[in-house]
């Protein structure tokens, strides 16, 4: 901070209106908006933007909103306060703010500062009102706060023309990757190699071969059991009997003809179903323990990994590891994954982001928002359906299944009614060579768009951290600030707020 400066309490600097808040639940909100027209509704707001609307306003003019709870406190890449105008209605989940002197500096202000320490609470920090008045604010005279908010807002404009640009470019790289995708699952990748092959397996014949195997595969397991209750009956029946295995359902068809309208497949080629290609174990198909099973303090330094939702988003399956220890994976081996799963997140807009489990990584445990699909290598390339489930190809069923659905999730039911192509494995293979050889150069460009697009967000940080260290300004606009009618020492703010005070009080008296 400059020696021109002066810092106080964040209570001191501006008004803390929280008085004007009120909490209406949405139940409620629902039927005081129902019949009502646009002209009649404001907004409603809470602790990280608006949630909805209501019929009525409790503020009327501008004012910095700030979370009281749930809000990102120490993700510096989000905003914690934002500014609200005109009428409109505050719950209880944010505190209302009025600065003293200028709204947008100590929006900024508000935006970079560290809130270690002010904030309490463990999986769901809270910024009290008592901590809230003691955050120290740095202030530097009026006209120079003008002209800090003045360059602030120019350098994020353009930072944000800049970050528009990039995001264009990330959507054409999709656009791209789709029509990729598309081209490979309707077979039009592979229609030359195809051509010059001889004594490929149609898909009919290993479905056939499938099943046969499966079929062998349940006797063996009904051997082996029959055996294993024998000897239990012969050691007097200690223990648990053990469960018979079951053999597996028939898989229904009937829902195929809805994907058969929507995409043509070569002659050879069929649609099968993720547990026609799932392999033969039992946990093959499935999704991470609920929350009672796998809470918090169950996490361990060391042990049994476990896989979130941002492990498959980032496709980095070593960051922020947390861990079980060997008792909790035992109860838990339902929900473990072997390397080479493929692994699928089951909520998003649209849901389905999946990874493939490095093949170098543990054994682990997923949490309850992931979807595993072990694939029956023998005839099915995991990068294959990998691929698939990535296309729109997928993603157009799985808006179908989830049509209607408040929120979209893939379920273990539903996962199970998608219908992927199937072809010989050799085919398979071609398709993902293909694919790959397309998408290496694009893949390597979208990779270098995210890390500007991290950049940009660092950079944004950056810029709020020189601006309230006093380095933002040149000498040449400090001194324009000087020559302000309105410039005075930032000493004098102190002078200003007591008189504000005072009258404001004096009123309270008189009234």
């Amino acid at each position: 901070m400059r020696d021109d400066w002066i810092e106080m309490e964040l209570d001191k600097a501006c008004g803390i209106y929280d008085n004007l808040r009120k909490p209406i639940n949405s139940k409620e909100r629902a039927k005081r908006i129902e019949c009502k027209t646009q002209r009649e509704l404001y907004p409603y707001y809470g602790a990280t933007g608006q949630v909805g609307l209501i019929d009525d306003y409790l503020t009327d003019g501008e004012y910095i909103l700030i979370g009281e709870d749930g809000a990102p406190f120490l993700d510096y890449s989000k905003d914690i306060a934002y500014i609200i105008q005109g009428k409109t209605w505050v719950n209880n989940h944010a505190h209302i703010l009025l600065s003293h002197f200028n709204n947008k500096f100590l929006l900024h202000y508000l935006n970079q500062f560290n809130f270690h320490g002010f904030v309490s609470g463990t999986t769901r920090l809270k910024l009290t009102q008592t901590s809230l008045k003691k955050i120290p604010v740095k202030l530097p005279p009026i006209p120079e706060q003008r002209a800090i908010v003045a360059t602030i807002d120019q350098l994020f404009s353009d930072l944000d023309n800049g970050i528009a640009n990039l995001k264009a470019a990330k959507a054409k790289l999709e656009i791209y990757r789709q029509a990729v995708l598309k081209k490979a699952f309707e077979g039009d990748l592979t229609k030359e190699w195809r051509a010059k092959q001889t004594g490929l397996s149609t898909a009919d014949e290993l479905l056939e071969q499938i099943k046969e195997e499966r079929l062998e595969y349940y006797q063996k397991e009904l051997q082996e059991w029959e055996l294993a209750v024998v000897e239990w009956e012969k050691n007097g029946e200690e223990g648990k009997r053990l469960k018979k295995p079951k053999r597996g359902k028939q898989v229904s068809r009937a829902s195929v003809e809805k994907v058969i309208e929507l995409y043509d497949i070569p002659d050879t080629w069929k649609f099968i179903s993720p547990e026609e290609i799932a392999s033969f174990d039992k946990y093959s198909i499935g999704i991470g323990p609920f929350g009672s099973n796998l809470k918090v303090m169950d996490y361990k330094d060391s042990g049994v990994p476990i896989v979130f939702v941002k492990n498959i988003t980032q496709n980095n399956f070593f960051l922020d590891q947390k861990f079980i220890n060997e008792n909790k994976y035992c109860e838990l081996i339902a929900h473990s994954i072997q390397p080479l799963d493929i692994l699928i997140t089951k909520m998003g807009n649209p849901p389905g982001d999946c990874a493939i489990y490095p093949v170098d990584a543990p054994v682990a445990v997923i949490t309850s928002d992931c979807l595993k699909f072990r694939v029956f290598e023998k005839y099915g390339e995991r990068r294959f359906f990998k691929y698939c489930i990535e296309s729109i190809f997928i993603k157009r069923q799985l808006g179908l299944i989830t049509q209607g659905v408040a929120q979209k999730k893939i379920s273990v039911a539903r996962f199970k009614t998608l219908w992927f192509p199937f072809c010989s494995f050799e085919e398979q293979t071609q398709i993902v060579q293909e694919i790959e050889t397309r998408l290496s150069v694009s893949d390597k460009l979208k990779e270098g768009i995210d890390q500007s697009l991290e950049k940009s967000e660092a950079l944004r940080q950056s810029i709020l951290k020189k601006a309230f260290e006093g380095k933002l300004l040149s000498e040449a606009e400090l001194q324009a600030c000087r020559r302000e009618p309105d410039w005075e020492p930032a000493e004098k703010l102190l002078a200003c707020i007591h008189k504000k005070q005072t009258t404001k009080s004096s009123k309270k008296r008189n009234s």
